[in-house]
């Protein structure tokens, strides 16, 4: 089954009873990058009462009702982005709290209708699984690899001179074997892929 990511940031906001709750889900590559985008959000709103999450991203799933009660904010916010099929994304809600309680219920409605309000025409794309590959080639090679790069439209990663050229090649997993094969034909054979470093 496919799972999808956000072509790019998406935020919606709500007024309930007084309070004010910014929904926001930002594509991310990792939990790393996600941290920094919530370090972002406390600066842009240092006096928000509350700033809680959800994250998944690959298997680095996290969340936070950062001083809500217990599983009124996280929770329902991380079922949202499950709802969407959504991964490499990161859900915020900022909350201004406005002087009138929510209760638990109240709280939970609030969360999960920011967060999807922020989801309800945000554009997805499918996301890829992607792939490094190094290959090994001489310099007289290098040029030829490189357009090869370029018009395959990978994403060269990393490049290292030694006696011969040592070039990481991002991709789509599914395109690996694929590329060796590709890269075996455009050298005549002489490409090598180191394993590891």
């Amino acid at each position: 089954m496919p799972t999808y990511t956000l072509a790019s940031t998406v935020s919606a906001e709500l007024d309930i009873r007084k309070s004010r709750f910014i929904g926001l889900a930002i594509p991310v590559a990792d939990r790393d990058a996600a941290m920094i985008e919530l370090r972002r959000l406390r600066e842009e709103h240092p006096t928000a009462t509350h700033v809680c999450w959800a994250l998944l991203a690959g298997g680095q799933s996290g969340m936070s009702d950062d001083g809500e009660p217990s599983g009124t904010a996280g929770r329902p916010i991380l079922e949202v982005l499950r709802h969407h099929d959504l991964d490499g994304v990161l859900a915020a809600v900022v909350r201004y709290y406005g002087g009138v309680k929510l209760g638990a219920g109240g709280l939970v409605r609030a969360y999960t209708d920011a967060i999807a309000s922020a989801l309800q025409d945000a554009p997805r794309v499918e996301r890829v699984a992607q792939a490094r590959l190094t290959v090994e080639v001489s310099y007289a090679e290098e040029t030829h690899v490189r357009h090869w790069i370029e018009q395959a439209q990978y994403t060269l990663v990393d490049s290292r001179y030694t006696m011969t050229v040592r070039l990481t090649i991002q991709m789509p997993v599914t395109a690996v074997d694929a590329a060796r094969d590709a890269l075996r034909d455009l050298t005549q054979g002489r490409a090598g892929f180191p394993e590891h470093e």
